[in-house]
């Protein structure tokens, strides 16, 4: 089957076609596109004109005919495209430190961000929510008061001499639950002669208290010396470690009340008070130590008339003290005379008086415990078993000699 291809002549380039349509050639592919509806060519409206000759430029651009220049052109194009992809190459790699400090300075704003938490105020907050949602908010007391002026406790250091007897353990077991009940710090020195036996070893250890064991070494031949060398060994060890608190001699067969222990924390240099005692004859009670108007000391009591040349009458678990006195003398205004220790070169009872004249000068450095001297927080009482036997280290080896059977 043949197929019949008709071309317009050239001459009919210039006519025009009965409709009124502009003559277009068969082989242009936009012959649709650009000529959807009539148009006159001797029509006058500026406006058909323009989009006339806006269609066929763009025709012209996006469909070129294909001739036999075609192979020049796209060598053209393919030319601009790579001059032009190697100058922006080239420019895009030249510094460029204006617009960098910019750019830079822009992505810090685009990417850096603060934020600002808005003041909280409580009382406001708060009104707000009983307003809103209409509740009562009533103001609870629970007893508690808002101070916060805390002040931390002042160390007792409580000296205790000790020797074996057969009352030793029933003495330093007693001794032992009083200082648990205080509160800390407190710090328990024991002083034993020529060695630390296991025995009072074991007990220090169960008190649970703080404690230290020491060991006096020096060669007394006098029974009644061996306490003061025992103290001086405490006071010779606080002195070299200089400790900070309040001394305390505390016997291990007196017997004491909390509310002493708890009464010492409030001296500042010396403190003293009243100590119940049994005459040694036992058939009477005696009161030795201050007469007090308030805190002041104004006079002393007495009841043995050997005792009454002693400067101050105090006895030896009636009195406590700085121990910054033993180390710091600048402190005191104490004259640098030598150390502070008890002598072993005076009469019996009066151990307590040359003592105390090396810490104070006179009675208005003492402090009377509690306000008044009224109450009586300690009791000295000589109830010493003698010659009774006891066995080594509180341990029976073997039953005793009558045994009551079990029926």
């Amino acid at each position: 089957m043949a197929s019949i291809r008709r071309t317009l002549s050239p001459a009919y380039h210039g006519r025009s076609l009965p409709n009124g349509v502009s003559p277009f050639t068969v082989s242009s592919p936009s012959h649709k596109f650009l000529y959807s509806g009539n148009y006159s060519s001797s029509s006058s409206r500026p406006l058909d004109r323009f989009d006339v000759g806006f269609r066929r430029f763009f025709a012209r651009v996006l469909y070129q005919r294909q001739s036999r220049k075609g192979s020049q052109t796209w060598r053209r194009t393919i030319f601009r495209f790579l001059v032009c992809f190697l100058l922006g190459f080239l420019v895009g790699l030249t510094p460029m430190p204006f617009g960098e400090v910019e750019d830079s300075n822009a992505k810090r704003r685009d990417f850096s961000f603060e934020i600002k938490a808005n003041p909280v105020n409580v009382e406001q907050d708060l009104s707000n929510v009983v307003t809103q949602e209409k509740f009562v908010v009533e103001t609870v007391n629970l007893g508690v008061e808002n101070r916060f002026n805390f002040s931390p406790r002042k160390q007792l250091i409580v000296i205790t001499p000790t020797y074996n007897r057969p009352l030793q353990a029933y003495y330093l077991n007693r001794l032992g639950h009083v200082l648990r009940l205080v509160p800390p710090p407190l710090l328990w020195i024991v002083v034993e002669m020529n060695s630390a036996t296991m025995e009072t070893s074991e007990i220090l250890r169960k008190t649970g208290v703080m404690y230290r064991h020491l060991v006096c070494k020096k060669n007394g031949t006098n029974v009644k010396d061996r306490g003061v060398h025992q103290r001086n060994t405490a006071l010779e060890h606080i002195e070299h470690h200089k400790m900070d608190g309040i001394v305390y001699f505390a016997d291990d067969d007196n017997i004491y009340s909390i509310e002493l222990f708890e009464s010492l924390r409030k001296t500042s240099r010396f403190g003293t008070w009243p100590v119940a005692m049994l005459a040694h004859n036992k058939n009477k009670a005696i009161l030795e130590g201050p007469v007090c108007n308030g805190s002041q000391v104004v006079g002393w009591h007495t009841n043995e008339k050997s005792k009454r040349l002693r400067r101050f009458h105090v006895d030896m678990s009636g009195f406590a003290f700085n121990s910054t006195i033993l180390w710091d003398a600048k402190r005191w205004h104490r004259p640098m005379s030598g150390p502070i220790r008890q002598l072993d070169t005076v009469k019996e009872g009066f151990q307590e008086t040359t003592f105390i004249e090396q810490i104070v000068e006179d009675e208005s450095q003492m402090e009377g415990l509690p306000h008044g001297c009224s109450v009586i927080m300690n009791w000295h009482l000589h109830l010493e078993a003698r010659n009774f036997g006891h066995p080594k280290g509180w341990v029976l080896q073997k039953n005793l000699d009558v045994v009551i059977p079990f029926q």
